[in-house]
């Protein structure tokens, strides 16, 4: 028996980086994993690999009537909902045409990046409370924030701001279901410098990327990166019944980045 076995789990921002792997590592533990994502033809791709009690949708998550709509399909078809993976989001550096300094940056650009990790993980929290209490599901909500929501970060205002929202969000929402009797907990997960494909441009290839490597990971006690399968283990934990007791709280996964200073020689 897998530790997610017959657990309906909805993961946004699943077609790709770390949304993809925790799907996967949610499939595997036996749950039955509802993929959305806005990159429609990438989601529909990992579902038919993962195959049996794999489905994908598409889901901008901005929108609170594409939220609706996959709460009454879940609802419709397995009448229940056990656990939200709020995952999708952006940094607003994507595809910038501009700063993201807090001088500098549009108010276009820091809406944007809001409507997207905010107003995303606000709607999915405010949904998926809606169909538990409506089922009498227990369950588990997972939001996605960052190292960047307990730090500031002088190049991307908006994304930082977001991240930090979305960890205090989840503990009003934690308190809140606690408050009405819900048998439903929510986290946050803060990674730091995860290896997924986001990082490609900026790391580049051949022995430039082993420079640029060593040179991000330089203030982490670990000395890399983070790996997917690292974040995907903590949010499998978060989702499973070993972890009823632990809500509210702030994970962090960054390799000690957040616990001090340190000498990067003194071990070598």
């Amino acid at each position: 028996m897998g530790r997610l076995n017959d657990k309906i789990i909805i993961i946004t921002g699943a077609a790709r980086g770390i949304g993809e792997g925790v799907a996967r590592a949610y499939h595997e533990e036996g749950a039955i994993v509802i993929l959305t994502d806005i990159l429609v033809d990438e989601v529909n791709a990992v579902a038919k690999e993962l195959g049996d009690r794999a489905y994908a949708l598409e889901l901008d998550v901005r929108e609170e009537n594409q939220w609706q709509d996959i709460m009454r399909w879940v609802e419709s078809k397995f009448g229940r909902l056990n656990g939200l993976f709020n995952n999708a989001g952006i940094t607003g550096l994507e595809a910038a045409t501009g700063p993201h300094d807090p001088e500098h940056v549009s108010l276009e650009d820091w809406h944007h990046v809001h409507a997207v990790n905010l107003d995303g993980t606000f709607l999915g929290c405010k949904h998926a409370i809606q169909l538990m209490r409506r089922t009498q599901s227990a369950g588990s909500i997972v939001n996605m924030s960052s190292r960047s929501g307990l730090v500031g970060i002088p190049g991307a205002a908006a994304y930082a701001s977001s991240k930090a929202a979305i960890r205090n969000h989840t503990k009003t929402v934690a308190l809140y279901c606690a408050q009405e009797g819900l048998p439903i907990r929510c986290n946050s997960i803060h990674p730091a410098a995860i290896l997924t494909p986001i990082w490609d441009p900026m790391l580049g290839e051949g022995p430039q990327r082993e420079k640029n490597i060593k040179k991000i990971v330089a203030d982490c006690p670990m000395h890399r990166f983070g790996e997917v399968s690292e974040v995907a283990a903590v949010c499998v934990l978060l989702a499973s019944d070993e972890a009823n007791y632990i809500n509210a709280s702030e994970i962090m996964i960054d390799g000690g980045v957040l616990a001090g200073s340190f000498n990067a020689s003194a071990g070598e």
